[in-house]
């Protein structure tokens, strides 16, 4: 069958790896050096891996390929995650599961309501995307304003990341996670720092590029800055 399915330029690849962790399907591998497409049945076509390269040497293509395989990917998702051990990637909606634990132990509760939060974890098409409310937030802003978790939290699906230190620019993720999500609305916290305005950027451009945002149906937007000590700046709808 022709699909769209990634390619990979190896002239262009520096052999870093990280594209090879973003797949969550197990998809990309190492191979002398050079990211690898190991199985074209373990590709699900939503790139992933593209805003991981930082040398830009992935890309889509439309080829005659061997349809996703759901089940041979979570089969060799749950040998992968025996073998290792690490729970980073384990999927999990954990709304209501610790405020109620937290309440039976007079704990302040967490707002968390989803695992993982790092945009480079997350799948695409999550099971808790659907009708949420979405917050994007710079990983520094949890830190710098103290009641991060019930202000903005709350009754969300919360992501993080810093593409200065990642490196990436996180638009075409995002892109695809408004695109195929039922999205109600995004809001976006970021420091008031020159560096944190490449998160608010990406969003900016993934709203455009998700077709999503534009002739009437424009989910409502809002960007939050957050100063160094703690305070609130700029609240706006964009």
């Amino acid at each position: 069958m022709i699909r769209r399915m990634i390619e990979i330029d190896e002239d262009k690849c520096n052999g870093c790896g990280l594209c090879a962790k973003a797949c969550h399907e197990g998809a990309i591998g190492m191979d002398q050096g050079k990211a690898k497409l190991l199985r074209d049945d373990y590709c699900d076509g939503l790139g992933d891996c593209l805003p991981a390269c930082p040398t830009k040497a992935i890309r889509f293509v439309e080829r005659e390929a061997l349809p996703y395989n759901e089940e041979a990917v979570q089969a060799n998702r749950k040998n992968s995650e025996r073998a290792s051990g690490c729970p980073g990637s384990q999927m999990k909606t954990i709304f209501a599961k610790q405020e109620a634990k937290a309440a039976e132990n007079g704990e302040v509760p967490s707002a968390l309501g989803q695992w993982p939060v790092q945009i480079k974890l997350i799948a695409v098409q999550a099971p808790y995307f659907s009708g949420a409310d979405l917050l994007i937030a710079a990983d520094c802003t949890a830190y710098a304003y103290g009641n991060f978790h019930q202000a903005f939290m709350r009754g969300k699906i919360t992501i993080i990341g810093c593409p200065k230190l990642d490196m990436v620019s996180y638009a075409d993720k995002l892109a695809e996670i408004i695109r195929y999500n039922d999205i109600k609305s995004v809001t976006v916290i970021r420091m008031e720092v020159p560096c944190c305005s490449g998160i608010e950027t990406a969003v900016r451009e993934a709203l455009i590029n998700s077709g999503k945002w534009i002739h009437g149906y424009e989910m409502p937007c809002r960007v939050v800055t957050i100063s160094p000590d703690g305070k609130i700046g700029t609240d706006i709808q964009v």
